[in-house]
């Protein structure tokens, strides 16, 4: 790990015992790992993450260490595992809770409870401690224990009922958007109850529903409901100011380019961009208001012109006249796009189980205290040594009797 002066980040001496697993559970770490804090990510044998499960991506055997998911949302976090089935290794957790500044979780609500792993349990062992915890519908309330993943939570926030076509039934976002949305608002308020802490002394409970998070993300919708009673439906690339607005073919296989037209000086750029075909010269595109009226008309005209150009050259003549254009990227293109190496998108990092991989690096770039990738993504138990001995001094007997007892496991 990198741990030169001047690469330490902004959160450089906090430590993080991080229970979290899946997507939702995982991502906070990461950042606060990212930024700088010593995160201990918490887990067994006995039930694997389900990021360490899935398709070999060399030969055809399982194996947890080859998930580049896994390792995407996982780098820069140590891994001890503990089996806390058993009763011992919840004592040696609730050890380990004493040496950390913070505890993120996403176990059903109750589950941390049940083991001794509370909030109301780890404050008395630690006063100071700021914990996480992570469901769908929150801690408390109705729906408190409804089993639900991600796509589930976009259907009860009423994401999915807006997504799809004009007319048709929702189809849905089939994405892991709740997950992330949760993750990011998770780690907002970790580093709000840290600044709080440094001020005051005191420690506090962040209770995270993920439906709430991403109820957050609609604010449009909810405020058209609100100010006219009208209920959002399904109306695919539909903007109600720009027109024309959408996805559009271009030459090649599933090629496409986005195109979005705000102003009038924008469809002007259009016109031009275009040579003024005849079309362009109908009254009902005259205005802003007939180009919205007439959108589908417009959509036919404008993808006709499309389909005869690749979505490189599309985007370049349309840029060069002020229209908002970009092709539809696939994840090869962002792999290798010159703007997204250069602004460093990727880093390519080496990995025991399978060389060098792309991880994607954090959003936000800060000038004094860099956020980096430090190591790879950890190998099962690869910091039992230094967690269990270096952070609770454990001796090598200790740590072998309790491997031997599958409590260390």
């Amino acid at each position: 790990m990198d741990r030169s002066p001047n690469n330490r980040g902004p959160l450089d001496g906090y430590r993080v015992l991080d229970f979290g697993w899946v997507l939702a559970g995982a991502i906070p770490g990461m950042v606060l790992a990212d930024m700088g804090a010593e995160v201990i990510k918490v887990e067994s044998r006995q039930r694997l993450d389900y990021m360490r499960m899935g398709r070999p991506i060399v030969g055809d055997q399982p194996d947890p260490e080859q998930n580049p998911m896994f390792h995407n949302v996982n780098r820069n976090k140590l891994s001890i595992t503990l089996n806390t089935t058993q009763q011992t290794a919840v004592e040696v957790a609730r050890r380990l809770v004493a040496h950390c500044d913070v505890v993120i979780e996403n176990f059903s609500p109750g589950v941390m409870d049940r083991l001794g792993l509370g909030y109301a349990d780890l404050c008395r062992i630690k006063h100071d401690l700021i914990m996480a915890s992570i469901s769908s519908n929150g801690q408390a309330g109705p729906l408190r224990d409804l089993r639900a993943y991600a796509p589930s939570i976009a259907a009860l926030a009423g994401l999915d009922s807006t997504l799809g076509y004009e007319g048709e039934r929702p189809l849905g976002l089939k994405h892991a958007y709740a997950d992330i949305s949760g993750a990011l608002h998770t780690v907002f308020a970790i580093v709000a109850a840290l600044y709080q802490r440094q001020r005051t002394g005191r420690g506090q409970y962040i209770d995270l529903s993920m439906l709430r998070a991403t109820v957050a993300t609609q604010g449009v919708g909810l405020m058209e409901y609100l100010l006219t009673g009208r209920v959002l439906q399904p109306r695919g690339n539909y903007d109600p100011a720009m027109a024309p607005y959408g996805n559009y073919p271009c030459a090649g296989e599933e090629r496409w380019v986005s195109i979005a037209v705000a102003t009038e000086a924008e469809w002007q750029g259009l016109k031009e961009a275009l040579g003024n075909p005849a079309w362009t010269a109908d009254p009902k595109f005259a205005s802003r208001y007939g180009r919205h009226q007439h959108r589908h008309e417009l959509d036919r005209h404008l993808a006709q012109w499309t389909a005869a150009r690749s979505a490189e050259d599309v985007t370049e003549l349309l840029q060069s006249h002020g229209v908002a254009a970009i092709p539809v990227m696939g994840a090869e293109e962002r792999l290798f796009n010159p703007h997204f190496r250069e602004r460093g998108l990727y880093a390519d990092i080496e990995h025991p189980a399978l060389g060098a991989e792309p991880i994607f690096n954090l959003m936000w770039n800060l000038s004094r205290t860099p956020a980096a990738i430090r190591r790879h993504a950890p190998r099962m138990g690869e910091d039992n040594q230094y967690v269990f001995c270096g952070i609770l001094g454990l001796s090598a007997q200790e740590i072998q009797a309790l491997e031997e007892a599958q409590v260390i496991y």
